[in-house]
């Protein structure tokens, strides 16, 4: 939904702006450990993002598959294996 969109572009405005602060600390000489917890911080908040992404990547486009008008047209026309396939790649480009 527009909602959803909005929330997710929402989530990756901050994450930008916390990559934009991690720059402005590596440029300002901040002490290393502080720039580190700064890093898992963005991968962390990123990681949260591609959570909420694949979640509803699996509701709308593989759950919904056919039967949900809001369903990405590419996989409309999958095969459940297809679709199978298509969810085992996102799981995997989310944990490496």
């Amino acid at each position: 939904t527009q909602e959803e969109k909005a929330k997710l572009i929402r989530r990756l405005a901050r994450i930008e702006g916390q990559a934009a602060g991690l720059r402005r600390m590596v440029e300002e000489d901040r002490y290393c450990i502080d720039v580190l917890t700064q890093i898992a911080a963005v991968r962390s908040a990123l990681s949260q993002a591609g959570v909420e992404l694949i979640s509803h990547h699996m509701e709308h486009c593989l759950m919904g598959h056919g039967s949900d008008p809001s369903a990405h047209p590419s996989s409309c026309t999958m095969s459940r294996e297809d679709l199978t396939e298509e969810l085992k790649a996102a799981l995997g480009r989310l944990m490496d």
